[in-house]
């Protein structure tokens, strides 16, 4: 239900005053929160967690041969292994800082990290600057690391995508002073994804900011008309892209050029196959061994599937659905307790990771074109992971506050 629907119910009039005197009253306890456990939802909490210990075995389990046979890694079989763990361990960390903030200071600092994260993709794009690996202008070196801007920019275009809903609340409505302005800015933040190029983010940040906006109230007529142009759009982009057309036409038939355009694809499906119910064993791919590119970061559920067969693509299918449907589920609480910009950022999380998920999972699958998405929580990537634990903690932030307002306060 958006916040318009809401709203001619009369779910938001009723108890405003009282609603705020209870959230006045919380926030001091809000700063510095010590919930126990079981004061955060158990269900969201374990698929996180499960999904990402399971993407660290899978991530070592892929990357091995890479690491063995790349000069750059030293030939350590657990090159890969080490920083995907050290990533963890600071995207926790990161996760657990994210917790601490009250959402109230998430949205005062919204326009700013937005702006920040606008900041970071146009530097990316400086040749000398950015750092560039396959004709993409991506990174940002920064020492040993490399961080790629687009990841933190889906979070910060979330965070503000919700709080730019919220204070135009009234006006939502109007397509001129509600639905253009977001429109204006998404687009160039698009052009700069394009830039790079990264087609994958590029579709996902626009999902999240359209997508807020419906759940804000704007109109069925406006959100179809979008996505009409927004279908023309990205058939334009793909026809006058030579890269991107070919990968169309390898995601069509794939077979008819196994050694070309269609190599990743008919790796990938071979994977799924050879995986069958049970797969071959954890560690028995034959696939990551140089057959299929990117086995670590972009084809990991292709992996997954080989050695962990059906049943293993299954309970990871199963693990991302159940967190989204929690991350709505929290988002529609927090909205029916009068906290907007938390329900609207609990709800854009959760089309954020349902939407990755769901490219990345149909590419390995050979139901969507070759993009270069990474699986959330789960593929290698210390940008990817770091975003993602900041996410999941903001989203169990969420929770936590709207537990805390349904007990009246008592922490």
């Amino acid at each position: 239900m958006t916040l318009a629907a809401l709203l001619q119910k009369g779910l938001f009039a009723a108890s405003a005053e009282r609603g705020d005197n209870i959230a006045a009253r919380t926030v001091g306890r809000l700063v510095k929160p010590r919930a126990p456990v079981r004061e955060l939802d158990p269900a969201l909490s374990w698929a996180a967690v499960i999904l990402l210990m399971l993407g660290v075995v899978m991530v070592y389990s892929a990357s091995i041969a890479t690491a063995e046979g790349s000069n750059y890694t030293g030939y350590q079989a657990g090159y890969f292994l080490v920083r995907q763990m050290l990533y963890l361990v600071v995207g926790l960390m990161m996760g657990l800082a994210a917790f601490r903030v009250p959402m109230v200071q998430w949205q005062r600092m919204a326009p700013w990290l937005f702006l920040g994260g606008v900041v970071l993709l146009a530097v990316t794009l400086i040749p000398g600057v950015g750092h560039k690996v396959g004709g993409a202008r991506r990174w940002l070196q920064l020492g040993p690391v490399n961080l790629q801007a687009s990841e933190l920019m889906k979070l910060f275009v979330a965070i503000y995508a919700a709080d730019y809903t919220v204070r135009k609340l009234d006006v939502m409505a109007s397509f001129r002073h509600g639905f253009m302005p977001m429109m204006g800015v998404i687009l160039f933040v698009g052009c700069l994804l394009l830039f790079e190029p990264d087609f994958g983010a590029f579709v996902v940040v626009v999902t999240i900011a359209f997508g807020v906006l419906f759940l804000g109230g704007v109109g069925l007529r406006v959100f179809t008309l979008l996505g009409v142009a927004a279908l023309v759009g990205f058939v334009l982009l793909i026809w006058i892209s030579p890269y991107r057309r070919d990968r169309i036409f390898g995601f069509m038939d794939p077979w008819a050029d196994p050694f070309g355009d269609g190599y990743q694809l008919t790796h990938a499906l071979i994977a799924f196959g050879r995986g069958e119910w049970l797969g071959v064993g954890l560690g028995g791919s034959i696939e990551k061994l140089f057959y299929l590119p990117e086995s670590h970061t972009d084809f990991l559920l292709a992996v997954i599937a080989e050695e962990l067969g059906f049943v293993g693509v299954f309970t990871v299918v199963a693990l991302f659905t159940l967190l989204v449907q929690r991350a709505f589920v929290i988002g529609r609480e927090a909205i029916q307790l009068e906290r907007y910009f938390s329900g609207l950022v609990a709800q854009a999380i959760g089309l954020w990771i349902g939407m990755q998920a769901f490219i990345s999972m149909g590419v390995n699958m050979g139901l969507l074109p070759t993009k270069g998405l990474t699986l959330p929580l789960m593929s290698y990537g210390g940008s990817g992971l770091l975003a993602n634990c900041l996410a999941l903690g903001i989203l169990l932030r969420v929770d936590w506050e709207v537990r805390v307002l349904k007990r009246g306060g008592n922490a």
